[in-house]
């Protein structure tokens, strides 16, 4: 009897123009690829636990890099000496007995919707081994160590990384993205805890590089050549896929596993879905809501957040935009000198701007109970004003705040001393604070994520902040 066997090649009559059109889509404009894909897979296995019933769809992280000083915005010290309290008066808020800095007064009008953490430990003075602590919850190894870099046994995952693994399946959009940059020593090199660590490539939140102030704003990694029309990407996904056929029918012969992987095919959804572009096009926005927002990197990055969270990603990450023109001696909110007109001039207004927008739009749109809006930095500034007219380190006490996702509005919790140098009562650990978020997610601090030598250890280490939780 003749063999009716057909060759895979055969069935799927692929002329070798076809084969050439379908590999060039990596230099066709599908740079975003390379987003997508990780130099290496994931390691860690997770332990599932009972999710707590979290009220937060979504979280929005506003990263202050540099460290605001406590005392000029959230925990002022009107009746301590002046070489403490400095330049700026509290004001009084919507809510009775909560102050706030003068430097903050739309965010004092809605001061309902915050919930203050004055008593934030992690007791290290150094800028990316703090910044490590607070972005994963984990203390540096060693701490106070200025200038470090991402690598073992420094290699945690960060909040969005775990949000990312633990999210499962994602759409074309994925379920945590950082921008408008990394954060960056001085010397340029990039802080540790701010990617998927022992966790893999795969599992880091997206980085979308971007100056989203800029009249000529656009992401890199979206950005097709004009001759690339959606209608010819559409073709290159078909072509593609009579490939991804082939591959897994000659593979089954061989008995090898394979196929295109989840990665192109996500790069072509994000490519091709007009809802998830449509959420980085900031023109669509009324032009006097980019203007409440404020038309800085920060302000607008800010905005370009909510329109992320509304399309669907879990958490965001805005990072303080810096550039080449920050003082090498007090860059962003480093303020070791002349902290008193960084603030006024450059800092808090944008920052008042941006936040008290956000809070306005989630408010009216009826997604701040389901949006949580976590405001922190690396560590604060010292009690005491240096000789050069600034405040330096200090990760002894400091404050952050909180707003949406299920915390109590108008509340303050914990306080430091009467110089804000220490804590008082109600110390908060970063692992505190991310079981927080972690809860208010509805994912369990109590997971487990298993580490290259497969150690057990839960997603957070510390204990959801019950207090503040509605």
């Amino acid at each position: 009897m003749r063999s009716r066997f057909v060759s895979p090649m055969a069935r799927h009559h692929l002329s070798r123009r076809e084969v050439l059109r379908a590999g060039g889509l990596g230099v066709a404009g599908l740079s975003l690829v390379d987003l997508l894909h990780g130099a290496t897979s994931a390691h860690a296995a997770t332990a599932a636990v009972a999710a707590p019933v979290g009220r937060a769809r979504s979280c929005i992280v506003l990263f202050l890099m540099g460290g605001p000083p406590q005392h000029s915005t959230w925990d002022l010290k009107p009746n301590a000496p002046a070489e403490v309290r400095g330049e700026f008066a509290p004001i009084e808020t919507t809510v009775p007995g909560m102050q706030i800095g003068e430097l903050l007064p739309k965010t004092a009008r809605l001061a309902e919707h915050l919930c203050l953490l004055r008593a934030v430990r992690t007791g290290d003075n150094a800028h990316s081994s703090s910044g490590y602590y607070m972005m994963t919850g984990v203390p540096h190894q060693p701490m106070n160590a200025e200038n470090a870099n991402p690598g073992a046994p420094n290699n945690w995952p960060n909040l969005g990384a775990v949000v990312r693994h633990l999210h499962g399946a994602e759409a074309s959009l994925p379920a945590a993205v950082r921008l408008p940059h990394h954060i960056f020593n001085t010397d340029g090199s990039t802080w540790p805890g701010q990617d998927a660590g022992f966790l893999g490539a795969p599992r880091d939140p997206w980085m979308f590089r971007c100056q989203p102030a800029s009249s000529d704003f656009q992401i890199p990694e979206f950005t097709l050549p004009s001759s690339l029309t959606l209608s010819r990407i559409e073709q290159r996904r078909e072509l593609l896929g009579r490939l991804d056929r082939l591959s897994r029918d000659l593979e089954r012969l061989a008995g090898v596993p394979g196929g295109y992987d989840g990665a192109t095919r996500q790069a072509f959804d994000l490519l091709t879905s007009s809802d998830s572009r449509a959420a980085f096009k900031l023109d669509d926005e009324p032009a006097e809501s980019r203007d409440r927002y404020g038309r800085s990197q920060f302000g607008q990055s800010v905005l370009l957040a909510r329109r992320l969270v509304e399309a669907g990603v879990r958490l965001v990450q805005v990072n303080w935009y810096r550039d080449k023109s920050e003082p090498a001696d007090a860059p962003c909110w480093d303020s070791h000198v002349g902290e008193a007109n960084r603030l006024r001039t450059a800092l808090v207004p944008p920052f008042d701007q941006a936040f008290s927008a956000l809070l306005e739009d989630l408010v009216a749109r009826n997604l701040l109970d389901e949006t949580l809006v976590v405001c922190l930095s690396e560590f604060g500034r010292s009690p005491k004003i240096n000789a050069a007219g600034g405040r330096d380190h200090w990760g002894s006490v400091f404050s952050i705040a909180l707003a949406g996702g299920g915390t109590r509005g108008g509340m303050i919790h914990g306080a430091s001393d009467a110089l804000g140098g220490e804590p008082r009562e109600g110390t908060v650990l970063p692992g505190d604070l991310l079981a927080t978020i972690f809860t208010s997610l509805g994912l369990s601090p109590a997971t487990v994520l298993h580490d290259p030598l497969g150690r057990p250890f839960p997603i957070a280490r510390g204990e959801p902040i019950r207090e503040i939780l509605a």
